[in-house]
């Protein structure tokens, strides 16, 4: 499993929302809570694309 930077975690946003991101490292993704979107991280690499991202179902836990 790969880790994020964490100073590359401070500066990253929902492109959507604009809000915070939190990092599932288990899932490899950068959830936006406030947009009810998660992120594929990939190699390493945030996708903060709106298209690549998985919206989050409503009963999921994070």
């Amino acid at each position: 499993m790969t880790k994020l930077d964490p100073k590359l975690l401070e500066v990253l946003v929902c492109p959507l929302s604009k809000g915070r991101l939190h990092y599932d490292i288990e899932k490899q993704e950068l959830i936006s809570e406030k947009s009810g979107l998660a992120y594929p991280v990939r190699d390493g690499i945030p996708i903060m694309l709106v298209e690549e991202a998985r919206r989050l179902d409503n009963t999921q836990n994070n």
